[in-house]
């Protein structure tokens, strides 16, 4: 790993103090992304999708290409497959309307709802206890507390979720679980939960929907 654990909370430290207050505006915005898909209609559908898509670009603009790519070369990687998945929402969300959110009262309705609700409650929660005080911690709006988000909207779509959407969330769910052992951010434990807990939801609707054999 090309920096330090002390690098690794400095930059959290460094982004924190210049970007707020976008950690309150994600946020805001998260919920009103589970807004729109508890709403439902077209509308609401591509205002949860240009939501994600406004996450995943400030993590890959912001975060990764301005602020951890100061330690890290291989965010410039990072920066790119974020701004990609960003694009990505805005195709299949909004040009193709191929995003219908309908949470429902199922496994895959009720496990996407506990992890926006570990995203935006029991991480940061979880961050203090561990000892990662504001500013030197991972705030809603970086890769990993988001990235479980986007798996929990996610979960909610209905009849099928685009697997082409599953490629860089998954992807960072490998790489952020790594780093979370190496560099001690307990937390971040849960992204490695989300996604094994969620991919089978997830690529279960693809196996129901296709057609069975004559």
């Amino acid at each position: 790993m090309p920096f330090t654990v002390e690098q690794f909370f400095e930059v959290f430290q460094r982004y924190n103090v210049a970007v707020w207050p976008a950690q309150v505006v994600a946020v805001v915005d998260a919920f009103i992304a589970v807004g729109a898909a508890l709403r439902g209609g077209r509308r609401a559908n591509r205002l949860a999708a240009v939501v994600l898509a406004a996450l995943w670009l400030w993590m890959g603009a912001v975060y990764h290409l301005q602020f951890f790519r100061q330690i890290n070369p291989g965010a410039t990687i990072f920066g790119v497959a974020f701004l990609i998945q960003a694009a990505m929402f805005i195709w299949f969300g909004v040009v193709r309307d191929r995003l219908t959110f309908d949470p429902r009262l199922d496994p895959a309705g009720v496990l996407g709802s506990a992890l926006m609700l570990y995203a935006l409650a029991v991480y940061p929660m979880l961050g203090s206890a561990f000892g990662h005080s504001y500013p030197a911690s991972p705030t809603f709006g970086l890769p990993c507390p988001t990235t479980i988000f986007t798996l929990g909207l996610m979960l909610w779509v209905r009849p099928r979720l685009p697997v082409a959407l599953l490629a860089v969330p998954m992807t960072w769910a490998v790489i952020g679980t790594i780093a979370a052992v190496q560099l001690g951010v307990a937390e971040d434990f849960g992204l490695a939960a989300s996604a094994l807990l969620s991919l089978p939801l997830l690529l279960r609707h693809e196996r129901q929907l296709e057609p069975r054999p004559a």
